[in-house]
C-alpha cells in the first residue's frame, strides 16, 4: 500500500497532486470543498445522501472536471477504501460512522472551516472576525461587514451566511478582512483556526444540533466555545450571558489578547455598552479608565430592540478590535438594515 501524503502540512501554494480527499456531504460549504480540492490537484470523492436541486448543475459540473460523486441512501455513512483525508460538512459529529472510521485508519477529519484556514493566501491572509452564537450571528456578522465596508475595506461575509469560507479564501483578489459566521457544527472539526477578534452571543442549545441525551447542550456550548481558541486580538463576551464569560475563561488564546465585555447598561472599562441613548466604546480608547467614546446613537439603529442592539455591539467590539474608527462604525450601522426573515435552514 503506497504511503499515505501528509495532508497537516498542505496550504493554498503547495502541490494537492495525489492526495485522495474524501469529502462527506454536499450543502454549499461540500460543493466548494470539492471545487477547490480539485483546484489545488487533490482526487475527490464526495459523498451525501442528498443534495439540493439548486445544486445538481454544479454536481454535474465537478463530475466533468474529475470528481467522483456518489449520492444515495448510506452513502455518507462509509468511509471510502482510499483516503488521505475526510472533509465533513456540518452536522458530522464525533460518534457518525464516516468520521469513526476515519479516527480508527488514522485518516485526518477537517471540517470546510479548517479546510478554509488552510488554504488562505499566505502573501496575504486575511483576518477573520467570527460571530457564533445560537441567535444573532448572521445580523452581527452582516452589520459588521456593513462597518468593514464604511471603513472602506475589501470584506466580505462568509461562512454560514454569504460565501462558502473556502470560495472567500481563494478568491484571486484577496479580501481585506472576512466577517465570519460560524455555527457550533461548523466548530466542531475546526483544529487550526486563530480568528483575530471572536464573539460568542449566547449559549443556549441549538436545535440544528445533532447531538442527543442530557450532554447536548454542554457539548454544543464547547463547540461554540471553540471560537476563542488561539485568538490574538480580542474574545467578546456578554455580561449578562455568564456562561459566554466562562468560555473567554476556558479559552487558551495568543498571548495579548483581551477579554472585551457587553453589556446594554452602562459599561465599566474593557467594555462597551449603553449610557443614555448611545452606544459608547470604553475597551478601545487610551482613557478607557475616565471616559468614553461615543459609536452611534440608538436612533442610529434599524431597531433598538435589546437584541438588536446587542448584536450591534458585538459587531462594533470587532471592528473596533480590527481598529476601524469610531465614525465608520457609526456610518456602517447606521447602513445596515437587517435581511428579510426566511426559514431556518441547516448548517452549511
Amino acid at each position: 500500500m503506497p504511503e499515505r501524503p501528509d495532508v497537516t502540512t498542505l496550504g493554498r501554494t503547495d502541490s494537492w497532486e495525489g492526495v485522495r480527499a474524501v469529502v462527506a456531504g454536499f450543502g454549499a460549504s461540500g460543493a466548494a470543498a470539492v471545487d477547490n480540492l480539485l483546484h489545488l490537484g487533490a482526487s475527490v470523492h464526495a459523498v451525501a445522501e442528498s443534495v439540493d436541486p439548486a445544486l445538481l448543475e454544479r454536481v454535474e459540473l465537478l463530475e466533468v472536471l474529475g470528481a467522483r460523486i456518489e449520492v444515495h441512501e448510506g452513502a455518507a455513512a462509509t468511509l471510502p477504501d482510499v483516503a488521505d483525508v475526510l472533509v465533513v460538512s456540518p452536522g458530522f459529529r464525533q460518534d457518525a460512522p464516516i468520521v469513526r472510521a476515519a479516527r480508527e485508519r488514522g485518516v485526518p477529519v477537517w471540517g470546510e472551516v479548517e479546510l478554509a484556514w488552510r488554504l488562505r493566501d499566505p502573501a496575504r491572509p486575511a483576518p477573520w472576525l467570527c460571530v457564533t452564537g445560537t441567535h444573532g450571528k448572521t445580523t452581527t456578522v452582516l452589520m459588521l461587514d456593513s462597518i468593514l465596508r464604511a471603513a472602506g475595506l475589501r470584506s466580505v461575509a462568509a461562512g454560514n451566511v454569504g460565501l462558502p469560507l473556502t470560495e472567500a479564501v481563494m478568491d484571486p483578489e484577496p479580501y481585506d478582512v472576512i466577517a465570519v459566521e460560524l455555527s457550533g457544527s461548523q466548530l466542531h472539526h475546526t483544529h487550526s483556526m486563530s480568528p483575530e477578534s471572536a464573539v460568542v452571543l449566547n449559549v443556549a442549545p441549538d436545535s440544528l444540533d445533532r447531538s442527543d441525551g442530557p450532554s447536548a447542550t454542554d457539548d454544543h456550548a464547547r463547540d461554540q466555545g471553540r471560537i476563542y481558541t488561539n485568538v490574538q486580538r480580542a474574545c467578546v463576551y456578554m455580561v449578562a450571558d455568564p456562561a459566554t464569560e466562562e468560555l473567554v475563561r476556558e479559552a487558551d488564546v495568543v498571548e495579548g489578547a483581551r477579554a472585551i465585555g457587553l453589556t446594554l447598561g452602562t459599561p465599566a472599562a474593557g467594555m462597551l455598552g449603553v449610557v443614555e441613548d448611545l452606544l459608547v466604546d470604553r475597551a478601545f480608547i487610551e482613557e478607557r479608565a475616565t471616559s468614553a467614546a461615543e459609536l452611534c446613537t440608538l436612533d442610529d439603529l434599524a431597531s433598538q430592540a435589546p437584541h438588536f442592539v446587542a448584536d450591534a455591539l458585538a459587531a462594533a467590539a470587532l471592528a473596533r478590535a480590527h481598529g476601524i474608527s469610531q465614525a465608520a462604525v457609526r456610518d456602517g450601522l447606521r447602513a445596515f438594515l437587517p435581511p428579510t426573515p426566511s426559514p431556518a435552514t441547516p448548517d452549511r
